[in-house]
């Protein structure tokens, strides 16, 4: 019997957890972002019953290895945001869930080619209340800014 009440609890707060994880919802994993430029990251975070404080959240790049990206719990790179964290509802309303949109600069000097973009996430759930730490990423591609711009101008069949 005990068992079976150690279990409800864990599994409870295990849903009460999941409930309140976040979203990358923009940049698209794969999109391709221009160093030296500004990059639109929208976070979303799901309506829940359970409570909820928001604590911090964290936006970092860091260039992958030839072999694989780096895990955000490792190694961050360079923080593009560190602070609050207020997901709102759109006004109007929309179909999105409570949402922040963050527009942050991309280093000049970022280096070219695959890269991991992670928010990390910290928040205070329920009553006790219990902390939850979350990574989320995507991959982009940098590009260096110049290049891009002269590809885009460049006539149809041309290479910049």
């Amino acid at each position: 019997m005990m068992f079976m009440k150690s279990f409800l609890v864990a599994a409870t707060l295990a849903v009460a957890a999941l409930a309140q994880t976040i979203s990358i919802a923009s940049p698209a994993d794969g999109a391709t972002v221009s160093a030296g430029s500004t990059i639109t990251v929208e976070v979303d975070k799901p309506n829940s019953l359970s409570s909820s404080q928001e604590v911090v959240l964290l936006i970092s790049m860091l260039p992958c290895e030839p072999e694989s990206c780096i895990d955000p719990a490792s190694a961050l790179g360079t923080v593009l945001y560190s602070g609050r964290y207020n997901p709102q509802y759109s006004s109007p309303p929309d179909q999105k869930p409570p949402h922040q949109v963050f527009d942050l600069e991309v280093p000049a000097w970022f280096r070219t080619g695959k890269a991991t973009l992670s928010v990390t996430h910290l928040a205070l759930i329920g009553a006790g209340p219990a902390p939850i730490l979350e990574y989320k990423t995507v991959t982009v591609n940098f590009v260096d800014h110049a290049k891009r711009v002269r590809r885009q101008r460049a006539p149809i069949g041309m290479d910049a």
